[in-house]
């Protein structure tokens, strides 16, 4: 083989391993970031967290790799920041893979929420969150 071809077989041997660690790092995996309840959805630490906010209650799905997460003996502390105004809220568990709050809220698309989730085992997450 002549030295001239050496540049040109390196080069395509660089494009074809390029090409294979592309392929692998742009993997499908099972859980999706998908609203499965007409939320907003965020992830933290593997977890999919999916904020459902209505005037009359704001509920916080928690689903680990698509499987609703066991919420026994959780809680999460809510900031809503909508313009000047901030209000607070703490949900509790209401079922599997569920916090929730029910009352009189004010959620508005652009309202910015950020949830402290104290999961059991004392581990918490700070998941952000913007209203559509």
């Amino acid at each position: 083989m002549r030295m001239t071809h050496i540049p040109q077989l390196l080069a395509a041997l660089l494009l074809a391993s390029g090409a294979t660690a592309y392929a692998a790092n742009n993997h499908s995996h099972a859980h999706q970031h998908q609203a499965l309840h007409g939320g907003v959805v965020a992830e933290s630490n593997d977890i999919d967290y999916e904020l459902v906010a209505r005037p009359e209650a704001i509920t916080l799905h928690l689903r680990d790799h698509g499987k609703p997460l066991g919420v026994q003996g959780a809680s999460a502390k809510l900031t809503l920041l909508q313009g000047a105004d901030k209000s607070e809220v703490v949900l509790a568990p209401t079922g599997d893979g569920t916090l929730q709050s029910k009352g009189s809220f004010k959620v508005a698309a652009g309202t910015k929420v950020v949830a402290l989730v104290t999961l059991p085992g004392k581990k918490v997450a700070n998941v952000r969150f913007v209203l559509k």
